[in-house]
C-alpha cells in the first residue's frame, strides 16, 4: 500500500474548506514545492507538487506538470497559494491540539493555512471514518473541522450486478438477509483472482480488512457463500475492486489505482458507505440491504478511490465533489454494462437498483440515475444532486462511443484535474483527452455532450 498524503480538503456532501484564491508570489517553478507523486497515463506524465512554507505544506495549494508523450509539450496546472509571512514557531502543543478532536487522533502536524497561518492538521477516527481538525498553531482555537469521507447515501458465489438487474425483477426485497429472499439464480459462479493464497481476501488489486475471526478464510480459497452469511459481502466487494482493475488495465492504463485496495464490510450498521481518503479504504454498511451485495455501490465507492489515485487530494470544492459523485455513478454504470441489461424494467441509467430498494416505493428503483435533465443551471450544492449533471454528461459519452472508448477517455482526462476543478475547466480536459487519444470529431461530440449541460 503506498502511502498518501492529501494537499487539499476532501469535499463530502457539499462541504469544501474554503480557501482564498489569490496568485502565488513570483517563484522559480519549483521554488517553495515538492514532489508529491508522478502518475503516467496513456498519453502523458503527470507530476504532482506540493506547496511548502518553511518546509511545511501549504493547504489548498498545487502544483502539476503535464508532460505529453507524443510531443514533449509541458503544459503547467499552477494553484499556489499566496502565504505571506507566516510564524512558523507554534504556541500550542501538538497533543493540546489533538484533544481538540471530535476522535481518536492518529496524527498532529503543522501545516500554512493561508489568511490564518500555522495550524495544526489533526487526523483522528470518529468511528464513522476519518475526521480532519485544523487548530490554530497560536492560539489554540478550532479553525475548522470536517469529514475526510466521500458518502453513498444508501446501501447495497457474487452478484453481478446485482439481484434486480440480474433477475429483471423489481419485487425483490433485502428481508434481512434472508437467503430466501433472493432466488439462487441471482448467484454468479465467477473466478477469483490475484489472490495471495493465504487463505484470506487479500490479493494484488482489493483486500478485506478486519479483525481474523471476522474475515472469510479458506485455505483453498474456496468462497462458496449466500448472502445470509455476512462472508458473502467481502465476496463481492473483493470481486467487484479485482475486476475493475482488470479491466482498468485492458484499456492500456497501468496506473490508476494500482495497488491491494482496502475493502471492509465489517463494523458499520448504517444504511450508507464511503470512502476514506485518510486511509485509503472503503468502508460498507450493513443497514437496509448490505451495500456490498450491490457492487454498483461497490464500483461507486471504487471512483472516488480512482480519482483520489490520480489526482491527489482530489474533490476540494463542491464541484470537484460533484463531479465525484457523478464519475462514481457513470463509473458504475461502465462496469455494469458488462452483465447488465438495459431495459424499460431495469435501464442501464438506474444506479443501485439493489441497494434502493430498502428506500425508495416507486419501481424502477434508483439510488440516482445518469440520464436526468439536470443543466449546470440547477446546480443547488449538493455533490449528489449535482453530481447528476456530471453523469449524465458522461452518460451521453457513453451512449456515442461505448463502454471501452468512453472509459479510456474520460479515465485519461481525470489526469489532467486540478483538486478543486470546476466543471467547466474539468469537461475541458475531457475534450483534450478526446481529441489527443482519437482526434476533432470524436472532440467535438464529447464538447456537445457537455454543452447540452450548460458546462462551459
Amino acid at each position: 500500500m503506498r502511502a498518501r498524503r492529501l494537499v487539499a480538503a476532501a469535499c463530502t456532501a457539499g462541504v469544501a474548506l474554503s480557501l482564498p484564491a489569490a496568485p502565488a508570489q513570483a517563484a522559480a517553478p519549483k521554488e517553495g514545492l515538492r514532489l508529491l507523486a508522478v502518475r503516467d497515463s496513456l498519453t502523458a506524465r503527470h507530476t504532482w507538487y506540493e506547496q511548502t512554507y518553511d518546509g511545511k505544506v501549504v493547504l489548498g495549494a498545487h502544483y502539476a506538470e503535464h508532460v505529453d508523450k507524443a510531443t514533449g509539450e509541458k503544459t503547467v496546472d499552477d494553484g499556489r497559494l499566496a502565504v505571506g509571512t507566516v510564524d512558523v514557531t507554534p504556541a500550542v502543543t501538538a497533543e493540546a491540539a489533538e484533544a481538540k478532536s471530535a476522535g481518536v487522533p492518529e496524527a498532529a502536524n503543522l501545516r500554512v493555512l493561508p489568511g490564518t497561518g500555522l495550524v495544526y492538521e489533526v487526523i483522528s477516527d470518529n468511528g464513522r471514518g476519518s475526521e480532519r481538525t485544523l487548530v490554530h498553531a497560536g492560539s489554540g482555537a478550532v479553525v475548522r473541522s470536517e469529514s475526510l469521507v466521500k458518502h453513498a447515501d444508501g446501501t447495497g458465489r457474487v452478484f453481478s450486478p446485482n439481484p434486480v438487474a440480474a433477475l429483471q425483477n423489481q419485487g425483490l426485497a433485502d428481508a434481512n438477509d434472508a437467503d430466501s429472499a433472493v432466488p439462487a439464480s441471482a448467484y454468479r459462479t465467477v473466478a477469483l483472482s490475484d489472490l495471495d493464497g493465504s487463505g484470506y481476501l487479500k490479493g494484488r488489486y482489493a483486500t478485506a480488512t478486519g479483525a481474523k475471526g471476522k474475515l472469510a478464510y479458506n485455505k483453498g480459497n474456496r468462497f462458496e457463500y449466500t448472502r445470509a452469511n455476512d462472508y458473502f459481502e467481502q465476496v463481492n466487494a473483493y470481486w467487484g475492486v479485482t475486476e475493475a482493475q482488470k479491466y482498468i488495465q485492458g484499456l492500456g492504463f497501468t496506473n490508476v489505482n494500482n495497488e491491494p485496495q482496502k475493502i471492509t464490510t465489517i463494523g458499520l450498521t448504517d444504511d450508507n458507505s464511503f470512502y476514506d481518503p485518510s486511509k485509503d479504504q472503503i468502508t460498507f454498511g450493513s443497514g437496509g440491504v448490505d451495500d456490498a451485495e450491490d457492487v454498483e455501490v461497490v464500483w461507486h465507492e471504487l471512483g472516488h478511490a480512482i480519482q483520489d489515485a490520480q489526482v491527489p487530494g482530489f474533490g476540494s470544492s463542491t464541484e470537484a465533489g460533484s463531479i465525484g459523485e457523478g464519475f462514481g455513478d457513470w463509473w458504475a454504470l461502465v462496469l455494469s454494462s458488462r452483465d447488465a441489461e438495459d431495459t424499460a424494467l431495469t435501464p442501464l441509467a438506474c444506479i443501485m437498483d439493489w441497494d434502493a430498494t430498502a428506500y425508495t416505493a416507486g419501481t424502477p428503483h434508483c439510488l440516482r440515475r445518469t440520464d436526468t435533465e439536470l443543466k449546470y443551471a440547477d446546480r443547488n450544492g449538493e455533490v449528489h444532486h449535482d453530481g447528476q449533471i456530471w453523469s449524465r454528461a458522461l452518460f451521453d459519452v457513453y451512449k456515442a462511443f461505448g463502454r471501452d472508448k468512453s472509459a479510456k477517455i474520460v479515465l485519461e482526462s481525470q489526469f489532467s484535474y486540478s483538486p478543486s476543478t470546476t466543471m467547466a475547466a474539468a469537461a475541458k480536459a475531457v475534450v483534450a483527452a478526446a481529441r489527443k487519444l482519437h482526434g476533432d470529431k470524436d472532440a467535438a461530440t464529447v464538447q456537445a455532450a457537455f454543452t447540452a449541460r450548460g458546462i462551459g
